[in-house]
Order: structure tokens, then C-alpha cells, then sequence
């Protein structure tokens, strides 16, 4: 078992470079928005979300390491990269991106997904799990806690309410004059990765990326959610990366109150938001060893 599980690390973090190369690409229709996407491997699927600001390349190392065992399908969200990019804020509310993962899946032929999200993705994916638990085989989340842990911290806690302040920024109406390309590309440390990064952003719509925030993000004054709780129905994988500024590890506190089956929860010290990127092999190692246990 070690020796298969540490050939497909070996084989991820080799071809993970070239990976654009080695995917199948294709489009599902969303009602009238194409969704882009990467697919890699076959076997049970998995369905990538990214988050801001990224697009489908962000899982190439996880894509790499799982694509012997599963088919690893990484989307790029509306208004990014490849996919459609329609105008107005009312097109990036949290039902059409839900929805769009949902015409992923039944674009391949399936009815069901194990669901993998990071950052904005991570919101999607928990909704597409709270709302359509028949399509979601299992859950992993990166670096974003369960809704309601965060919506409990921006009501109560001065220090996430202080950092998420870049959000309220990205609520402006001009926000979107004062981003780049080259800036949102800022924190891709690897430099040929950086300008793949680059090339991406250029061909999405910054007004669009940031519609995210405009459309679902909490306003102030913050308040608590204290609506019935619906409770997850299928197994949870959390990873956060404890260096997150932005999405801080308190409101990780209580998640397991709003399980319905097992939540594993992974933290991993010195990594910081984008935890697939920073800590890559520890996060494709536990995702591989919790998906095939």
C-alpha cells in the first residue's frame, strides 16, 4: 500500500508541470453559461472548485496524484479563465454556482461527485453538499470553514472582522479598476506557474471575480446565523492551512456540530491560505489516504 501510494506522488509531483498537456478539456452548458473544464484520469469522480483568485490549475499536483484511481474533473468558475463570463452581479449568486457544478457532473454522465473546494470554491462546495446531498459522494474542504463557523466569527470576533477587510474592499464599485492581472498573480510562488497565472486572469473578467464577493459575501453589521441547522450527510475532509490571514482557524471551533456523518479535520502549521499549493503533497497524500481508506 505505502509502495503504490508513494509511486503516485512520485508520478503527481512529476507530471503535475505538464499536466495541460496530459487533460482532457471540455464545457457543460449551465442553462446558457459554459463552465470549462480539465479532466484527468477515469475512475469514481471527483470535482474540483477553485477559489479567489485562481482557475482549474490550482489541483494540478492533486489532479496528478489522484488521476490513477479517480477522474479528476477541475472546473474553471464562471467569469474565470475559460468559461463563460456573463455581466451582472445577479449572475454570480450562490444557486447559479452550485448549479454550474451540478451541469458538470451530468455532463459526464453521472449523477453524483465526490466534491473538492477551496476558498470560494469551498463555499460552493459546502452549499452544493447542504443543498444536494444526493450528488455529493463526499466533501473536502480547503480553507473554508463551515458557513456558519464564519458567519459566527464575523459577528463576534474583532480580529476576522478586522481581516476581512479586503473583502468589504472588493464590495466597492470600483474595486475592479484597481486590480491587475499581474497583481492578482502575486502570491503564485512558482514563476512558470506565475505566468500561466498571469495568462489566465487576462482572459477573465476582474468584475466578474470579484461579483463573488459583491453578490455572496457577508455585509456589516454582521450577524450570526441562527437559522435550523442542516446537518452534512456524508463524510467531511477539512484541511486548513493555519497561516490563513484571511479565514482565520477560530471559526473552525464547532464544526462537528453541524455534521450528520464523520468530519476529519487536518491542520497544517507554517501554510497558508492556498494550502494546495503551499503544503501540495501532504494535501494530495491525505486526500488520496482519506478517499482510499
Amino acid at each position: 500500500m505505502r509502495t503504490a501510494l508513494a509511486a503516485a506522488l512520485v508520478t503527481g509531483a512529476a507530471f503535475g508541470a505538464d499536466i495541460e498537456a496530459r487533460v482532457q478539456e471540455g464545457y457543460a452548458d449551465s442553462n446558457g453559461v459554459k463552465i470549462h473544464y480539465a479532466s484527468l484520469g477515469a475512475g469514481p469522480l471527483i470535482v474540483m472548485i477553485h477559489g479567489f483568485p485562481d482557475f482549474w490549475y490550482t489541483w494540478r499536483d492533486q489532479m496528478s496524484a489522484l488521476a490513477d484511481k479517480f477522474q479528476c474533473v477541475a472546473i474553471d468558475q464562471r467569469g474565470y479563465n475559460l468559461s463563460d463570463k456573463p455581466k451582472g452581479v445577479e449572475n454570480y449568486d450562490m444557486r447559479l454556482l452550485v448549479g454550474d457544478v451540478a451541469a458538470v457532473i451530468k455532463s459526464l454522465g453521472r449523477d453524483k461527485a465526490i466534491i473538492v473546494g477551496h476558498d470560494w470554491g469551498g463555499a460552493v462546495a459546502w452549499q452544493f453538499a447542504l443543498n444536494l446531498p444526493q450528488m455529493t459522494d463526499r466533501l473536502i474542504i480547503l480553507n473554508l470553514p463551515h458557513p456558519r463557523g464564519l458567519s459566527r466569527e464575523l459577528a463576534h470576533n474583532p480580529r476576522q472582522q478586522e481581516n476581512s477587510g479586503y473583502a468589504r474592499s472588493f464590495q466597492q464599485p470600483d474595486a475592479a479598476s484597481k486590480l491587475t492581472a499581474e497583481g492578482l498573480a502575486s502570491w503564485v510562488k512558482d514563476p512558470a506557474a506565475k505566468q500561466k497565472y498571469i495568462e489566465a486572469f487576462k482572459r477573465s473578467d476582474l468584475e466578474a471575480m470579484l461579483n463573488y464577493y459583491k453578490r455572496n459575501y457577508p455585509r456589516p453589521p454582521y450577524n450570526e446565523d441562527t437559522s435550523p441547522v442542516i446537518k452534512t450527510q456524508m463524510s467531511v475532509l477539512m484541511i486548513h492551512g493555519l497561516d490563513d490571514k484571511a479565514l482565520l482557524a477560530p471559526a473552525l471551533n464547532d464544526t462537528w456540530e453541524w455534521m450528520g456523518k464523520d468530519l476529519t479535520l487536518v491542520t497544517i502549521p507554517g501554510a497558508g491560505h492556498f494550502v494546495q499549493q503551499d503544503a501540495s503533497d501532504l494535501v494530495s497524500r491525505t486526500m488520496r489516504a482519506w478517499l482510499l481508506r
